[in-house]
C-alpha cells in the first residue's frame, strides 16, 4: 500500500525534528493539490535545500536520515526553479520512488492543516507553534489545536464465495470500491461499519474482522478496514443512491486482479479473491450497535 515504504524509515516525531541539511527536500505547493517535482529518466524528486536555501522552513517529518521541510509562506512561495514543474498530488500513487510519493502526500497533508492555522477558532487571536508538540496554541485562551485527521472504516461484506462490491456516485471510477464511511461522534468503529452497511446498502452484518489501517493523506483520513459477513441469506440490496450509483455481489474468480494497487480497499479485494480473508479472527463483542 500507499505507505509501505520498506526498507526506508518514516519519523514523524516532533522531538526528533532538526536543522536542514544541504540535501534535504522542501515540499511547495500550489492550490493545496499540486507539488513541485523534477522527473528525470522515470524517478521524481523534491527540490533540495541547497536549491532553494534554508530560510523560512518548517521541518515536517523524516524518512531515514533525510528530512522533508516545507517551504516558506507554507510552501506557496515559488522558488522559480528551472527544471522543476508542478504536479497533481494524485499522482503520488503511481510516481517513483515510493517513499519520495508517500513523502509528498503525507506533506501535504500537513500543508493543509498549516494553512489553517493563523488565528484562533473560538477568540480569533493570532496563534502561536508550540515548542513541545506538533500543535498551534492561542495565547490568549489556551485553545490548543493538532493536524487534522478523520478516523473513517473501509468494509468488506462477504457472503460465502461473494463480496459485495460498490461504485460511488458523483466521483470519478477509480474501479470497484467497497462500503465506507467516516466514524461518527460518540460510536465505535465497529458502530461505524454497522452503521454505514445498514445506511448505504440496506442489509445487516456479523462477524467483523479487523485487517489493518491505512493513513490516506489525500483525504485526511485514517482508514480501518474490516470484513464482515452477510447476517442472514437475504442478498437483497437498497442502494442509497445519494452514496451509490452501483453495488453487487461478485464471485471470488469474478474478481479483477488488484494486487500491487496502493489503496486498502484494492488490497482487501485482492485478499479475498485469494482466499486470505479466513485466516482473521473475529472482533470481540462484534461491535453491535441498536440499528
Amino acid at each position: 500500500m500507499i505507505q509501505d515504504i520498506f526498507p526506508h524509515r518514516y519519523d514523524n516525531s516532533f522531538l526528533h525534528r532538526r536543522g536542514p541539511r544541504p540535501d534535504d527536500f522542501v515540499l511547495y505547493q500550489r492550490n493545496e493539490k499540486e507539488l513541485l517535482i523534477r522527473e528525470e529518466l522515470g524517478a521524481f524528486r523534491f527540490p533540495t535545500v541547497s536549491e532553494v536555501g534554508a530560510e523560512g522552513l518548517y521541518f515536517a517529518f523524516l524518512i531515514d536520515d533525510t528530512a522533508f521541510f516545507i517551504g516558506p509562506e507554507k510552501g506557496s512561495r515559488d522558488p522559480g526553479l528551472e527544471g522543476f514543474v508542478y504536479t497533481d498530488q494524485s499522482r503520488c500513487r503511481t510516481l517513483q520512488p515510493k517513499h519520495l510519493a508517500f513523502a509528498g502526500i503525507t506533506g501535504m497533508q500537513l500543508i493543509r492543516w498549516l494553512l489553517t492555522q493563523t488565528y484562533c477558532g473560538c477568540c480569533g487571536t493570532k496563534l502561536e507553534e508550540s515548542s513541545w508538540e506538533r500543535a498551534f496554541i492561542c495565547p490568549r485562551c489556551r485553545k490548543t489545536t493538532y493536524p487534522k485527521l478523520m478516523p473513517a472504516v473501509i468494509v468488506a461484506v462477504t457472503h460465502e464465495d461473494k463480496i459485495l462490491a460498490t461504485a460511488y456516485a458523483n466521483r470519478p471510477a477509480r474501479g470497484l470500491a467497497l462500503i465506507a464511511g467516516f466514524t461518527e461522534i460518540g460510536e465505535t468503529v465497529e458502530e461505524t461499519v454497522h452503521r454505514e452497511v445498514m445506511e448505504e446498502v440496506g442489509i445487516r452484518v456479523k462477524n467483523l474482522r479487523y485487517y489493518k489501517s491505512q493513513p490516506w493523506s489525500f483525504t485526511d483520513t485514517l482508514l480501518m478496514g474490516f470484513y464482515c459477513e452477510l447476517d442472514g441469506e437475504c442478498e437483497d440490496i437498497v442502494l442509497d443512491r445519494e452514496e451509490l450509483k452501483e453495488a453487487r455481489w461478485i464471485r471470488r474468480e469474478d474478481l479483477p486482479d488488484r494486487s500491487g494497487e496502493p489503496a486498502l480497499t484494492a488490497e482487501m479485494m485482492q485478499r479475498f479473491k485469494e482466499g486470505k480473508e479466513r485466516l482473521l479472527s473475529s472482533v470481540p463483542n462484534d461491535g453491535k450497535c441498536s440499528l
